[in-house]
């Protein structure tokens, strides 16, 4: 995956210099040159989440353990083809061992987690341009608090402070953000669009899951040990410490599929424009 994300920020790069790019908004010159820096955009997009990782290592169209996200945040533009962007995310996801290569461990979660998310995004035409579709790409950081969740007798517990493999580990894992999108300008100053992310997680421990089964005598309580090893409830025999609990090669991935909104607000400019043209003088 990371492959396919740096071929295309390589070829996007290639597109937004090359000069066949730079003259597609030369023919429209009706509206007016506004200069870029510092125009100012709300964002806001609403879709799926869907996770890959220990319980959740291969694709089950049945059980894909998706869930809701929400996001809010803007768009300070830079240059005529970049901008800054910083948002807030929410989005809830869930996986079930049983649907994946372990399933005998039946090991099970659900996280609801806010995140913040900072990086640059690249439009493929300049701003000036005034293109009414314009993909983009974009490239972020951001930390995510993670929140896995199991249930047990009807009840959803808090994985972390239970320490189920006898390891307490960050809830504030780096996320790397690759993204890739469409605009459609709607109105004046409204775009729609859809946007689809991969959010490499800085962490094997966004399900809980990432190792070996410890020695239950070391485990803070009984609902830890109960939590920890739910072979038991399938009917199996429990698992000896150091049997794998997990995959544990690699960290886990949490992705998005959003349709978005961009409301343009622009720069101070735009903005004694329109308050002079809404307020003419007598």
């Amino acid at each position: 995956m990371k492959h396919y994300i740096t071929s295309a920020l390589i070829i996007f790069g290639v597109l937004i210099f090359s000069p066949d790019t730079r003259s597609q908004g030369k023919g429209n010159s009706a509206k007016r040159y506004t200069p870029p820096f510092g125009v100012l955009s709300l964002t806001g997009g609403i879709g799926l989440t869907y996770y890959y990782g220990d319980l959740n290592n291969k694709i089950n169209l049945k059980h894909l353990g998706m869930g809701p996200s929400v996001s809010l945040g803007a768009l300070y533009r830079v240059t005529e083809h970049f901008s800054a962007r910083g948002e807030f995310r929410f989005y809830q996801t869930s996986g079930e061992q049983r649907y994946s290569r372990y399933p005998d461990n039946n090991l099970s979660f659900r996280t609801r987690n806010p995140d913040i998310n900072l990086g640059i995004q690249a439009d493929l035409f300049s701003y000036n341009s005034h293109a009414r579709i314009n993909p983009y790409l974009f490239l972020g950081a951001g930390v995510t608090y993670l929140n896995p969740k199991a249930k047990l007798d009807g009840k959803w517990y808090s994985l972390p402070p239970l320490t189920t493999e006898g390891v307490k580990y960050s809830r504030l894992p780096l996320v790397i953000t690759g993204a890739i999108g469409v605009s459609v300008q709607a109105f004046e100053r409204l775009s729609l669009g859809i946007e689809m992310n991969n959010n490499f997680v800085r962490s094997d421990y966004f399900d809980d899951v990432s190792g070996v089964f410890p020695n239950p005598d070391q485990l803070p309580s009984d609902l830890a040990r109960r939590l920890s090893d739910r072979s038991s409830e399938i009917g199996l025999d429990p698992k000896q410490p150091g049997w794998h609990r997990g995959v544990g090669t690699r960290n886990d991935i949490f992705s998005f599929v959003q349709l978005r909104a961009t409301y343009l607000i622009g720069n101070r400019m735009q903005a004694s424009e329109r308050k002079r043209m809404r307020c003419p003088k007598l």
